[in-house]
């Protein structure tokens, strides 16, 4: 049996995460038929209750060991020292984390972007993964969107030759590959579609959140703070939004379903359903054409709903890959490379991807209409390139297969 350890994850509150790991452990399986996944979690419970029957993919859920002390750290590093940025994490981690490690096969790095700038420099997952590849322990970088660094001149040396260790680099999308490829000179890295765009479909009952007047369809909408960040003080994205939704009522016949996909209990400025709800109680005089889905659902239970709405617009990238994956025409509000990638290898171009800093009410109608104009190529689109998603998937087992055959 090969035991298998994921670093890069520490709770299902974000959708996201659930649908990179539960795709990942289905493709694991596969890859090795007979296999233990350990899946750390900062909420054992929650996290169980969300996917009750993880054991049958052989999943067995553990504490996550993240130090706590390491956001303070990695918010330090924000200051501009250069010797704070060289500094990486220079303490010890967790005798447990470090026992845990020592049982497994090989490491498996998730969380999509991780590796990057997003959410500040990720010198703790740096120490995590770097500490298995010094017990000669094989990690994969998995289903990624990595960089870029150049914001941070002084981290580029490091995390370059941190990479370069790594025994498989799998990106997710073109520009993360170029980037590492052309930038850093890597030669480990692979590009294999995000793993959630394989993740299964869970039914569940709609009837008490779906719309009671869906018209000509439902439009999906998930928009999340973090978009805040990116866009000019002063600007208010949820004013913006609910002119556009105000205008999708006037001169259409559309319905609309708010779609939380990051739902935290600690953190209400990273609360999708918290950020919404203000844009639904404001709009609610829009009888049975407006409401807000079940905050309690799964990943697989909220691509279940998102494949039942005509379009989809979104900020979170799994809530786009979960509407893209159902061959649902869909707009992406980009703040990171990630978004920009995945729609250009889809599509060939970024005609329905929307810059965070320059999302408002008015190019949010605009790419709609464009989005209508276009449902029907986009469509097939789409359903062509989820045939050859699946086939990268085999190749990726494969590779996967015989880069962990001898250990």
């Amino acid at each position: 049996m090969k035991k298998i350890f994921l670093t890069g994850q520490r709770s299902f509150h974000n959708r996201g995460c659930e649908a990179i790991v539960r795709s990942t452990a289905g493709l694991l399986n596969r890859a090795f038929k007979n296999v233990e996944i350990l899946v750390p979690s900062d909420s054992l419970s929650y996290d169980e209750g969300q996917w009750p029957d993880a054991n049958e993919d052989g999943v067995r859920f553990v504490p996550s060991g993240f130090p706590s002390f390491a956001r303070y750290w990695v918010n330090l590093q924000r200051l501009p020292i250069p010797s704070l940025k060289k500094a990486g994490w220079p303490f010890p981690l967790p005798r447990a984390y470090r026992d845990m490690l020592s049982g497994v096969d090989a490491v498996f790095s998730v969380g999509g972007d991780n590796y990057s700038l997003d959410y500040r420099l990720p010198t703790p997952l740096l120490a995590m993964d770097g500490h298995a590849m010094d017990m000669g322990k094989p990690v994969v970088l998995w289903g990624a969107s990595v960089g870029p660094f150049d914001a941070e001149p002084y981290f580029v040396p490091i995390i370059k030759d941190h990479l370069k260790r790594m025994r498989l680099i799998a990106v997710r999308e073109s520009v993360s590959e170029s980037y590492l490829c052309s930038a850093f000179g890597l030669t480990n890295v692979i590009r294999v579609p995000d793993p959630a765009f394989l993740l299964k479909e869970e039914p569940v009952d709609i009837e008490n959140f779906w719309p009671g007047e869906p018209g000509d369809g439902v439009l999906g909408i998930n928009i999340s703070s973090v978009i805040n960040r990116y866009r000019k003080a002063g600007n208010d994205l949820r004013k913006d939004l609910s002119h556009f939704i105000n205008q999708i009522f006037k001169e259409t016949n559309f319905s609309v379903l708010l779609i939380p996909h990051v739902i935290t209990d600690n953190d209400s400025n990273n609360n999708d359903a918290v950020f919404m709800n203000p844009i639904f109680k404001n709009l609610k005089h829009y009888h049975k054409r407006i409401e807000m889905m079940d905050d309690s659902l799964n990943a697989s239970q909220i691509k279940y709903v998102i494949g039942k709405c005509r379009f989809m617009i979104g900020a979170r990238t799994h809530s786009t890959i979960a509407a893209m994956s159902s061959c649902i025409p869909t707009i992406s509000i980009a703040y990171s490379v990630k978004a920009k990638g995945i729609n250009k290898d889809l599509f060939g171009h970024l005609n329905y991807v929307l810059d965070s800093q320059e999302t408002n009410d008015t190019s949010l109608w605009k790419t709609f209409k464009k989005l209508i104009q276009d449902e029907q190529a986009c469509k097939n689109k789409l359903y062509e390139k989820m045939k050859s998603i699946r086939n990268y998937s085999e190749t990726a087992v494969l590779r996967l297969s015989e880069t962990l055959s001898s250990f």
